[in-house]
């Protein structure tokens, strides 16, 4: 595997560190844990384009992300819930675990997919803030450490999908 190229993103949820392998995103953390450099790796062919659709994104000005994503180490399963996820729920709505559980066509259960969202390895990307309780928000895993859940609310709110909160 070649060696991973990194960049630091600050967006208004908290610095987004974005990893390359040179040909697609391996993985993004919201938990700065990546060691990364502020600038962008001038050898890498995928960061520029990552960080110009993630500030347009953060800016308002782009609903759907066209980058590469490499879900190689995921189980078949973990990627076909995340496949479906990225191809079926677009900017602005939401799904129930439940109902992408039934939307993928495999046998993984509705707790499944919660589990699946938590290792989600390019939140954003594939937008697993999407993915909501039956009863309310479900969990979030992304954000800053212990902001998982008002990153969640904060991302739906942005998109749409969720009024503002008064407070």
């Amino acid at each position: 595997m070649p060696p991973a190229h990194s960049v630091l993103v600050p967006t208004p949820v908290g610095t987004l560190a974005v990893e390359s392998d040179g040909s697609a995103i391996v993985r993004m953390a919201w938990r700065a844990d990546i060691e990364a450099p502020a600038g962008i790796d001038s050898v890498d062919p995928v960061l520029p384009e990552a960080v110009r659709q993630l500030r347009a994104y953060f800016a308002g000005e782009l609903t759907e992300f066209d980058l590469p994503v490499d879900l190689g180490g995921m189980s078949d399963a973990a990627r076909a819930v995340l496949t479906t996820l990225h191809r079926e729920v677009g900017h602005g709505d939401t799904v129930t675990y439940g109902e992408l559980a039934a939307m993928t066509g495999t046998r993984v259960s509705a707790r499944g997919v919660g589990t699946i969202m938590g290792i989600n390895p390019v939140p954003l990307l594939i937008p697993c803030h999407r993915v909501v309780a039956g009863d309310g928000l479900g969990g979030y895993s992304g954000g800053v450490t212990g902001q998982g859940l008002s990153t969640k609310r904060w991302l739906l709110e942005f998109e749409g999908a969720l009024p503002p909160t008064l407070f």
